[in-house]
């Protein structure tokens, strides 16, 4: 898997970022979809990845500076046809190294509450994300669950 900074243009990562936005329509509220437009995953602040194999598009990631010890992670997608490949571990391996370059001492997250998000609370849980309250401008929903990790 090779894993690159993408500058949302290309026609397949716009597709998975659309997947991405319907998917959160499907699933939450309006008022609970934390989910980032294209104009928001280009703020300066904001890396994001691509995940391909040749030349097949497997997912993606950001990683948003909140201050220079914080960051959260955004937009974790994988293509519907590579689920359960090791894309989304692949990724998440990859935000939590960046972020301990960058010298953050903590990453954070916002993920639904919902069953459909329970995959993604596991592999969260997995890589030592406990749950904590809501941070930066995030308000308590009942249809959100945030997770952090000391680096």
């Amino acid at each position: 898997m090779d894993i690159k900074i993408d500058n949302l243009t290309g026609p397949e990562i716009i597709e998975l970022i659309k997947e991405h936005h319907l998917d959160m329509a499907l699933n939450s509220p309006p008022e609970s979809i934390h989910a980032l437009n294209f104009d928001q995953l280009r703020r300066p602040e904001i890396t994001f990845w691509s995940v391909w194999e040749g030349s097949e598009l497997l997912g993606c990631g950001a990683l948003k500076e909140l201050n220079k010890q914080h960051g959260e992670i955004k937009s974790m997608r994988t293509a519907t046809k590579h689920l359960r490949k090791g894309v989304a571990k692949r990724m998440l391996e990859h935000i939590i190294e960046e972020g301990k370059i960058r010298g953050y001492s903590r990453l954070s997250l916002e993920t639904g509450s919902m069953n459909a998000f329970e995959p993604a609370r596991r592999l969260y849980g997995s890589f030592g994300f406990e749950y904590c309250h809501p941070f930066s401008d995030y308000k308590k929903d009942p249809n959100s669950v945030f997770m952090t990790k000391v680096l």
